[in-house]
This record gives C-alpha cells, structure tokens and sequence, in this order.
C-alpha cells in the first residue's frame, strides 16, 4: 500500500482515499467509469464559488507555477491565488469551486487550466484573474491529479483509476482517452511531463509508467525501476534526460526516455532522505529543484545526476516549488506559499 501522504492509496472500492500533505485524508467514496466524450459544466446560477479569506494563502497549496512574469498558485477549498510582485504578496482570484485543486498548468502568460477533485478542470485565459469550469464529473468521485498543454489547444490531464483526459479545442471538450494506456489494473496517475526531444511521460502508483513518443497518441508501457508509488516526474535540459520521484526520498533518472534507470542517492545531514518527494521544478539555469515531505528542498546543478539536501527545521511538508524570478524560490504545501532563498532556507536566514 501506497505511503499516505502526497498521493493516492492504493485501496480499492468501496472507497478511494485521496491524501494531500500531512495525511490530510479526503474521503472519495466510490468511483464510476467516465463517459467519452463528455461534457459537463454548471449553469452560471448553480455556481458555488471559492470562500474569499484574508488567510487563503496560508492555507494548504499544492502547486505553483508562472504565468510569463506573474506566480499562480492553487489549492484548498478550491483557493486560486496569483502574485505579481514575486511572491512577496497574493490576491486571491474568483473561481468557481470549492473543491480541492491538485495542479496547475500554463502555456503561455494567459493560458492556464486547474485540475482537482469531482474530476473538474478550470480555465483561465487572463492568467489566472478569472477562471472557468470547463468539466467535472461527479459520478466519478475521483480526483484529476496533474494537467499539461503543448499549446493552447492540444493538452492531458491525469488522475486517480488510471484517468486520462484529453482535449485538442483547449478544453472545450474533453474526451476520456483512459484506453490508450496499457493499464488494466487502474493504477492512479499520478503526474505527466514532457522530456525534451522525446515526448511525453506519466507516472503514479506502484511504480507505474508509461511514455508517449506522439505527444499523447499511443502509449507504451514501461517497466519501472521499483514498485513504489511515484509522485511525480520532470525533464531536464538535456533531451531523453528526466527524473521520477516519490515514496521515501526514491528519486530514479533515466537519459534515455525511460528505458534504464539509475537511482540518485540523497544524503541528508543524518544519512539518506527518507520523505517522500511531491514536487519539481526545472530553473532558467538549468538547476531542477525537488521538494516533498518534511521540508525537504533538493537541488541539482548537473542535470540530476547529484543533488544538495537542505530540510528546513520547520519541517513542513511541501508539494510545489517553481522560482520566484529574483533568484529566490516559491515554496507550496502546508502552511501556504512562501518565498524563501535559492537553497529553500528562510530570507535573511
């Protein structure tokens, strides 16, 4: 059984246990298979939007990434929030839902999509001022776990029971495309990135993997390096060349899109990583930064061959990490978002 944080469990009807940071466990009970196509979106008078709060971004977030120069962030209770002065201060957007939002994804500065639970998708053409709902499925009673575009028509989303969603008119429609993977038992997915040079890649529980050379179209099946849960995936600046990451500090890199693997060992101050590992980030430079449980911030200067280990002493568990356009770092997970130094230590610290 999957570690019960940062992820899905791997437990079965009658329910499916979604956890976010610190074993925050959000009961999903049951689950039905998603028609294809569908189509679905509330009438404007049935909309229930998030709960404005003054203490929005101190609550849980899940992730964080740009939209051109400005930081958006999601997650609990449906809570969007943007920046435009590098994280310093955060206004909270209109959105309409307050279920949890597990991903965030733009493609340009104005075109982004949010994914979470009741297998909803939102949309902003604004980046990230407003937002729409694009699709949910409450039959479903599973969340959409991570999104990705090539361009503002063509995108992926992924998540719980082995779900892919796919679009080519930029969400207008989405279609189940569950079948193009070779996933007979329904692992959950749990993250999707591109490789540079080579396509795509998924990942998620018990070690599951699968790439596309297509962009999406067919998928081959991989066998993993281990059988834990992976939470998490990214390319590097080098083609072929990516990282997985997950239960208890495992961090595997392949440079050949996934066909061998070698494992990165991470040593901490008192012996080897042991938290799980949540969320990356790809640096201007070239640096990739891994954060995940624990407060643990990694860093590699070398394309994820070795990679530095600072825990912060709050120990607060983290989910997201994107920069912060100074030099600085924007931290997501429990607590909020925080700017914190390149390493991941409190500023001034």
């Amino acid at each position: 059984m999957s570690e019960p944080v940062m992820g899905v469990s791997s437990c079965r009807p009658p329910a499916l246990r979604r956890f976010a940071l610190l074993a925050t466990a959000l009961s999903l009970l049951g689950v039905a298979l998603l028609p294809a196509p569908v189509q679905a979106a509330a009438s404007a008078a049935d909309t229930v939007y998030s709960t404005e709060s003054a203490k929005a971004s101190k609550g849980l977030m899940l992730d964080v990434v740009h939209a051109g120069s400005r930081l958006v962030a999601v997650g609990d209770r449906g809570h969007i929030l943007y920046s435009d002065d590098q994280g310093q201060t955060w206004t909270q957007a209109k959105v309409p839902t307050r279920q949890l939002l597990t991903a965030v994804y733009f493609v340009d500065a104005k075109h982004g999509w949010a994914v979470g639970h009741d297998a909803q998708v939102l949309a902003s053409e604004d980046g990230g001022l407003t937002w729409t709902k694009q699709f949910e499925d409450l039959k479903r009673e599973a969340p959409l776990l991570d999104v990705w575009f090539q361009d503002t028509n063509n995108g992926f989303a992924v998540g719980a029971y082995g779900a892919l969603l796919a679009t080519t008119d930029g969400g207008k429609h989405w279609e189940d495309a569950s079948d193009r993977l070779d996933n007979e038992d329904q692992y959950h997915l749990n993250a999707i990135a591109a490789v540079k040079g080579s396509g795509l890649f998924i990942v998620g529980e018990q070690g599951s993997m699968f790439r596309s050379a297509d962009w999406g179209q067919t998928w081959e099946r991989l066998e993993g390096p281990y059988e834990g849960s992976f939470f998490g995936v990214i390319g590097t600046a080098q083609p072929a060349t990516l990282l997985a990451y997950g239960l208890r500090g495992n961090l595997y890199r392949s440079t050949d899109f996934g066909s061998t693997w070698e494992q990165v060992e991470l040593k901490a101050a008192r012996g080897s990583l042991e938290f799980g590992l949540s969320g990356a980030t790809l640096l201007d430079d070239g640096s990739l930064v891994i954060v995940g449980n624990g407060g643990s911030v990694v860093r590699s200067t070398d394309n994820g061959l070795t990679f530095s280990v600072y825990n912060r002493p709050d120990r607060i568990s983290l989910a997201a990490v994107t920069a912060a356009g100074n030099g600085n770092l924007i931290l997501a997970g429990q607590g909020g978002v925080r700017s914190t130094s390149s390493n991941g230590a409190d500023l001034g610290k």
